[in-house]
């Protein structure tokens, strides 16, 4: 259930955002790709394809931060089943109506952060890369 509703929600706004990225690679790259005798299959694949990393990997960050992070949604639709629930919402479970155990929720706090800041670091490269830059002479 949950799974689908974030699927959707980052399906919509990936297309959106790869179809702005399309419109901002220059036409010139296929067609002198197409005079050079590639096909279209080969022009997808081996030009734009390659083209597309850096919003692909933005879009990969941008999403898998948004859904790591969730606490309304999952709170919404699965705070009756403890055996589905999400980290954040096993981390909301640290504090009760009188207390707070700092101690272990700082270190679940710092360990749920580890997985994310590796992957975005890993992924910051594709981002940095500026494949178009240089592409076409002017």
């Amino acid at each position: 259930g949950v799974v689908l509703l974030y699927l959707t929600y980052t399906l919509k706004k990936g297309v959106f955002l790869v179809v702005g990225y399309l419109d901002g690679i220059p036409l010139e790259l296929e067609e002198s790709a197409f005079m050079d005798g590639c096909t279209r299959f080969q022009i997808y694949r081996k030009i734009v394809f390659p083209l597309l990393t850096p919003i692909i990997a933005t879009i990969l960050i941008v999403d898998g931060l948004w859904i790591w992070n969730d606490f309304l949604l999952p709170l919404l639709l699965l705070n009756q089943e403890p055996a589905r629930w999400t980290l954040p919402l096993f981390q909301a479970q640290f504090k009760n109506e009188y207390a707070f155990d700092f101690n272990l929720a700082f270190a679940s706090f710092l360990l749920s952060m580890a997985p994310m800041i590796l992957f975005y670091v890993f992924m910051q490269k594709k981002i940095m890369a500026g494949v178009t830059q240089g592409a076409i002479k002017g």
